[in-house]
């Protein structure tokens, strides 16, 4: 047997991430010799974390909160999603650090193919302006949306991130509050409440009618974003399916060779109980 190749994912918080697991699938389903861990690395320590990674014969990692801007910074051979992201989910190493971001990829991929909902002539909210939100926001303004309304508890940041990605097509920026008497077909839940247990502060009405809202972050039952979203009659997902589809992503990037992502992502829903 081939001795095994390094990868890990790191982040802050990790212990509950999936894909150790997922990547352990897709290597068992590929032929592929590789082991996958966990790492939790704070904020402002990933290049600490990566040197001490590659000394260790390390040849690749996902990043995950609150690194993704940070591992952008470090990238020295980023490719053009890392540069409109300015974040990067995905690196490997040779010659220096190489960076993708394939959370936009595994967001579309999920939302068209995995749950047929389309983004092109929709009204698009986006709570949040992070890392993540950095990661899907081209992706979907390539889709042809009537308008992506970014929303964030400091405006600030998210009038930045429109500004930055106002070329690629009709995007916008505002607070929470500015959200009463607007109406969209899909929104899209960036921030990290949901990790808290929490719940961005939503106006009634919002939702339009046949509206979609998605989760970015996944767990066993509803988050309290999709459990609000549910109250008011829209078809609802967590982000479990672009899990595996951006990490399907990685691993044909470190790899060369694409898995299934179906039965993946169907099992993982029956060890979640779903």
């Amino acid at each position: 047997m081939p001795e095994a190749d390094l990868y890990c994912v790191m982040g802050d918080p990790v212990a509950h991430s999936k894909s150790p697991r997922i990547h352990t699938l897709f290597a068992a389903q590929t032929g592929q010799a590789i082991r996958y861990e966990a790492r939790r690395v704070p904020a402002g320590q990933l290049a600490g974390a990566l040197r001490a990674f590659r000394a260790e014969g390390g040849r690749g990692c996902n990043i995950t909160v609150p690194l993704k801007e940070e591992a952008f910074r470090l990238a020295d051979h980023p490719t053009g999603r890392v540069l409109q992201a300015r974040a990067a989910n995905t690196l490997w190493f040779r010659d220096g650090i190489h960076a993708d971001n394939t959370d936009g990829i595994g967001l579309l991929r999920d939302l068209r193919q995995n749950l047929g909902w389309e983004v092109g002539g929709m009204r698009l909210l986006i709570l949040g302006a992070g890392g993540a939100v950095r990661g899907i926001l081209g992706p979907l303004l390539e889709q042809g949306p009537e308008l992506v309304v970014i929303a964030n508890r400091t405006v600030r940041r998210a009038r930045e991130l429109a500004g930055e990605f106002a070329a690629c097509g009709p995007v916008d920026a505002c607070g929470f509050e500015a959200l009463a008497g607007r109406r969209f077909d899909l929104v899209i839940n960036g921030t990290s409440a949901s990790l808290g247990g929490e719940l961005p502060p939503l106006p009634e009405g919002l939702l339009a009618e046949g509206a979609r809202c998605y989760d970015l972050m996944y767990a066993a039952r509803p988050t309290p974003f999709l459990a609000w979203a549910a109250q008011w009659g829209a078809a609802t997902s967590d982000g479990l399916g672009m899990l595996v589809e951006q990490a399907a992503e990685s691993f044909c990037i470190w790899r060369g060779v694409r898995p299934d992502t179906a039965p993946v992502i169907a099992l993982l829903r029956r060890e979640m109980g779903g």
